[in-house]
């Protein structure tokens, strides 16, 4: 059977599938069907505290893994990107990986604080998309879409600039833009989040073997950690109205707002090909767990009094319909960004311009 290759059909497989199946299973846990409960009861699960039985807590590994494992993974995940993050870096790629990265987070921000200010609400704007919700999303792209599109379409320099833009992979950076629109986290959430990508990385770097060793583990938590989000969420929510609109608007402004000012960007400077602003305009399937992790570190402010314990309740109670958000966008652009990237090259090649070429390479070219 081919599961792992028929999962990968789908945009953002490995997250968006396990997520999907973990809001199913319980989502039937919740309807506490009879003779589910009975089947179970039979078995010697324990009853939860409301008296009922669930497959989703059956206790031990099960659990563990299933139900509870989402902070952890996502904690390994961080640790393992970190390693991946080379700073030997060439001189052009390390330019364009610095203007993408720029360029994609400040849009983020922006959108993220003007969308809170007009709704009026920071927390559940127009369309129930948070500021955290949209930053979330439209900073973090998807690290293997870019690779892979700017292989096909771009030159060495534009694949070479993924060794930078995977510093936007996790939640430092929205938990750094939460900061500046006036969340008061303490120091030690900043640390808690960076430590382990510090570490991965310092770890990386210093050794490629450990780098080498560590590279699965970008890719091999994501399902586990996107099941056990899914398994806290109701399957139900992905049918809101606000959830399906505010996913697909978030995936419309991700491709074509951080798309477009990436590619301003690279005017600005000079760049000529504009294939690796369009190849990054995506939201990563990773991106998921990130309102997850902004609730943990908000929990640590509120313990540490640096926040209110209703505020950081409040970050708490979006982490579902964000999850489900940003799982909708990262389907929408992994539809989207492609065919951007297709009509952009097509685009160039009409005005003379390879996108396979580096700058300097065309230069020569219309000189000789």
């Amino acid at each position: 059977m081919q599961i792992k290759r028929t999962i990968e059909k789908v945009p953002g497989g490995l997250m968006v599938v396990p997520l999907l199946l973990g809001a199913l299973l319980n989502t039937i846990d919740q309807m506490h069907i009879s003779f589910i409960m009975d089947f179970l009861k039979s078995l010697g699960v324990a009853a939860t505290k409301d008296g009922n039985y669930e497959f989703l807590r059956i206790g031990g590994f099960a659990e563990a893994l299933f139900k509870n494992s989402s902070i952890i993974l996502i904690a390994l995940f961080l640790f393992c990107c970190g390693s991946q993050m080379n700073l030997r870096v060439g001189g052009t790629a390390l330019k364009k990986g610095v203007l993408l990265t720029a360029s994609k987070y400040f849009t983020g921000v922006i959108i993220g604080f003007m969308w809170g200010k007009l709704s009026g609400d920071m927390m559940n704007g127009f369309l129930g998309l948070s500021a955290m919700t949209i930053i979330a999303a439209m900073t973090n792209g998807n690290g293997g879409m870019y690779a892979a599109l700017t292989s096909q379409y771009g030159n060495r320099s534009d694949v070479g600039a993924v060794a930078v833009l995977s510093l936007n992979d996790g939640p430092f950076f929205t938990l750094m833009a939460l900061g500046m629109l006036g969340a008061n986290f303490p120091i030690i959430a900043f640390i808690a989040v960076l430590l382990p990508i510090g570490i991965g990385m310092l770890l990386g770097n210093l050794d490629p073997e450990i780098r080498e060793f560590l590279k699965s583990g970008e890719l091999l938590p994501v399902p586990f950690f996107a099941f056990s989000l899914g398994a806290g969420m109701d399957f139900a929510t992905f049918l809101k109205p606000e959830v399906l609109l505010g996913g697909l608007a978030l995936g419309f402004m991700t491709t074509f707002l951080t798309g477009g000012t990436g590619m301003l960007v690279f005017k600005v400077f000079r760049e000529k090909s504009q294939i690796a602003p369009m190849a990054e305009a995506s939201t990563a399937g990773n991106a998921v767990g990130t309102p997850a992790a902004i609730a943990a570190a908000a929990t640590v402010a509120a313990g540490s009094g640096m926040m209110s314990a209703a505020d950081a309740q409040a970050y708490q109670d979006i982490v579902n319909i964000a999850t489900a958000q940003i799982s909708i966008s990262t389907l929408s652009t992994a539809i989207l960004c492609p065919i951007a990237v297709i009509l952009v090259d097509n685009w160039q090649k009409k005005r003379g311009i390879n996108g396979k070429l580096e700058s300097h390479e065309m230069n020569h070219t219309v000189n000789t």
